[in-house]
């Protein structure tokens, strides 16, 4: 059965109607599915609006009534798998920028590895479009967001210790975007 969410329209308005009140989140969501945008080139073309609503999605399992484990990656898959979401948008949320690190960090290996990592130009695409924006959608150097998150959560938390280790498989995801989208404005 054909989903709206794999488009970027049916995105953008599910994430509207469980994000805003988060904050930041929200204004940090919106920036990626705009920064996806911008490096949609790096895809193919088939693959443009999936990254963009990917983009619009990947946070997700933030929203309180989707929590489950606690672990959003893992929660916003799991949420858009039961409302009839493509497999591939699912695995793509499920697997969105290193997400196996912090699963391995919360317990959660088995749990994620129900969801097939697609290693790609399209899941590299998402790492890139979500670190290089802030938490607020300012847009970031890699270095620069990997270090805001260092600084914003305590050294030995989860995400700290997880992050520290993703950190040379998520810089070689943003490098290889760019170098697919070569002299092309990001």
């Amino acid at each position: 059965m054909p989903s709206a969410l794999d488009t970027p329209q049916g995105a953008a308005e599910l994430a509207e109607s469980l994000l805003p009140p988060l904050g930041n989140r929200w204004l940090h969501t919106q920036a990626v599915a705009a920064r996806a945008r911008e490096a949609a080139a790096a895809v193919s073309e088939e693959d443009r609006d999936l990254l963009v609503a990917a983009a619009w999605l990947h946070d997700i399992g933030y929203a309180p009534g989707l929590r489950d484990t606690g672990f959003h990656p893992l929660d916003g898959a799991r949420y858009l798998e039961t409302h009839g979401a493509p497999s591939r948008l699912v695995r793509l949320v499920a697997h969105h920028s290193g997400a196996t690190y912090e699963a391995e960090q919360r317990g959660l290996t088995t749990e994620l590895a129900v969801y097939e990592r697609e290693d790609s130009p399209l899941l590299d695409a998402l790492i890139y479009a979500d670190m290089t924006t802030g938490p607020a959608g300012q847009t970031f150097e890699f270095d620069r967001r990997i270090d805001e998150i260092l600084d914003r959560y305590d050294a030995g938390s989860e995400v700290h210790t997880a992050i520290s280790k993703a950190r040379p498989y998520l810089g070689t995801a943003v490098e290889r975007t760019l170098s697919r989208l070569g002299d092309q404005p990001t």
